[in-house]
């Protein structure tokens, strides 16, 4: 893409008590939305704090890839990338957030550390795989796994409920076209009846965002946050080409860009405006997630 998107919200998501209605009918022509311009200050690289959310944890390291290897790994390894290559951008105060225990505690703590660092934008970073439902098995180096070839590419995930939903979509949508700039597809599996309660609402049909309003790292983070789903490593071949270098390296590289193009369009005064609002987020709202979580965990994350 070759001009900025203006960042806000359009109709396709909007802040009024007619959003559901409005959403459905945009989703339903197939639109892809619009943003409006909102200008903040000149961003300061040295002083923006990007945090990058590594998925899952040691002890409970998400899904396995096609041939065996935890999730975790896979996030890692990019997040290391991805870290390295917006500090040599000058965006010194990047922080990569590692939490260890259990996964669901985890899903709070990892929200909690990031708004008491004060962080501009928050990053989880994630990937892909299928409901058991949709694997198939196959041996490799003499022992079965599951996998599943039918779906490739990447996927991001934005929340409503988010303290600054207009910046996650205007900042989803950045990285979703510096992807597609690296060579990179999303993968339009997630609005198939076949994903059942996994399936997803598609907000942006261009960049490749959905909306998933109930994820706690997206919906209890007080700042623009987004669930990059790099890629799936339940196909055999993406798979492959995840574990290369290379393709870190141009994960890494459109991360960078979107993060410096979302800096300059969004800068300091509009962050700490969000901040300040999202300030009264209340203890009846936190316990209204945990129960919701605690109901309705997702199979991968």
């Amino acid at each position: 893409m070759s001009k900025l998107p203006p960042l806000g919200l359009s109709a396709c998501s909007p802040t009024t008590g007619l959003g559901a209605i409005v959403i459905a009918a945009c989703l339903a022509a197939g639109s892809t939305p619009a943003f409006a311009q909102t200008k903040g200050d000149a961003c300061a690289p040295a002083a923006y704090r990007v945090i990058l959310d590594v998925g899952h944890t040691a002890d409970s390291p998400g899904a396995f890839s096609a041939r065996g290897v935890t999730e975790y790994s896979f996030n890692m390894q990019l997040a290391d990338a991805i870290r390295q290559a917006l500090l040599q951008a000058g965006f010194e105060q990047t922080t990569k957030l590692v939490i260890s225990g259990p996964a669901r505690r985890g899903l709070f703590e990892r929200a909690i550390r990031a708004n008491a660092a004060h962080g501009d934008l928050f990053i989880a970073i994630h990937h892909d795989s299928v409901p058991d439902y949709l694997a198939e098995t196959w041996e490799f180096e003499g022992k079965k796994n599951q996998y599943s070839d039918r779906f490739s590419g990447y996927s991001i995930f934005v929340s409503n409920a988010n303290a600054d939903r207009s910046g996650s979509l205007a900042f989803a949508h950045l990285l979703g076209m510096e992807l597609q700039k690296q060579g990179l597809h999303y993968t339009p599996h997630y609005t198939l009846p076949i994903m059942k309660r996994y399936r997803h609402d598609l907000l942006d049909s261009e960049a490749g965002v959905y909306r998933y309003d109930h994820l706690v790292v997206l919906h209890n983070t007080r700042m623009p946050a987004v669930l990059l789903e790099a890629g799936s490593i339940a196909n055999r071949q993406e798979e492959l080409e995840l574990a290369t270098e290379e393709r870190r390296l141009a994960v890494a590289k459109a991360v960078t860009a979107a993060v410096a193009d979302f800096c300059a369009a969004h800068g300091p005064a509009a962050v700490q405006e969000v901040k300040a609002s999202a300030a009264g987020h209340t203890a009846a709202a936190w316990r209204a997630t945990r129960a919701y979580v605690a109901h309705r965990a997702h199979w991968t994350r």
